[in-house]
């Protein structure tokens, strides 16, 4: 914080003397800072942002099916949910006795106990979201969800691969060489509005799967935050790493 506020003092105080010196070398250190300085700083918060966005991703597509899954009801096929239900409660009744026989003394075997109790309160939970789910839930939503997404990482894929091909074959689907008649004269999706709409959906869900790409890597897993447990530095660390995120993904978008 102390570092970030030097910074901030420093941009302020160097702009008020070129703005109070008013000669050419102050205006014009000024200009060269508006012109060229901060352009290139953003060049390279993007280019950190791409080659972030290149490791999130493939990571992101990958983990969206977990997640989903985790988030959705599964269907029911050959599981009887009810017997579950009584092994779970048989688990957290003798786990409860364990806890409440064990001396306060031994402090590890509280913590492993109170361990415990928790994953088997939590496997209760989820036992009963299942069982108050409706048929509809379980066995429409699950599969129609797990087939979109199949859909759209399949064609995902597919237009990163044609466009690398192009990329590589054809001179002019590079930016130098495609002279377009301009933003707004003609779509720039080939199959016109169904194509442009299509790509959005699809950029927002590289949008999706970069972020949960990004918290599913292991060195960035303890950014993510928890209710009443995430620290200031923590929050300023996950503004900076989305804003960083979302800086680069049009031009990944627009490259891939």
């Amino acid at each position: 914080m102390l570092i970030l506020l030097a910074l901030l003092i420093l941009g302020i105080v160097w702009v008020a003397s070129a703005l109070i010196d008013n000669d050419a070398a102050s205006m014009e250190s000024l200009y060269d800072l508006w012109e060229f300085y901060l352009p290139y700083l953003y060049s390279c918060i993007s280019l950190m942002g791409c080659l972030l966005l290149l490791l999130c991703t493939p990571v992101g597509l990958s983990r969206m099916f977990t997640v989903m899954g985790q988030l959705l009801v599964k269907p029911t096929i050959l599981e009887d949910l009810d017997e579950q239900m009584y092994i779970i409660t048989l688990e957290e009744e003798a786990i409860q006795r364990k806890l409440n026989g064990v001396s306060s003394t031994v402090e590890y075997q509280t913590v492993e106990l109170e361990r415990e109790l928790e994953k088997v309160k939590s496997k209760k939970t989820n036992l009963e979201r299942r069982k108050k789910a409706s048929a509809w839930e379980r066995n429409l939503v699950y599969p129609a969800v797990m087939i979109l997404l199949l859909i759209e990482t399949s064609f995902s894929v597919l237009l990163v691969a044609l466009n690398i091909l192009y990329l590589l074959v054809d001179e002019t689907a590079m930016p130098k060489g495609s002279g377009g008649p301009g933003i707004g004269n003609a779509s720039l999706s080939t199959f016109g509005f169904v194509g442009a709409a299509l790509e959005i959906i699809l950029i927002f869900y590289l949008m999706v799967s970069s972020v949960v790409g990004f918290y599913s890597l292991r060195f960035f897993e303890n950014f993510t935050p928890r209710k009443d447990d995430t620290t200031m530095t923590k929050i300023i660390g996950n503004c900076v790493s989305i804003l960083v995120l979302s800086s680069a993904l049009p031009v990944m978008s627009r490259t891939l």
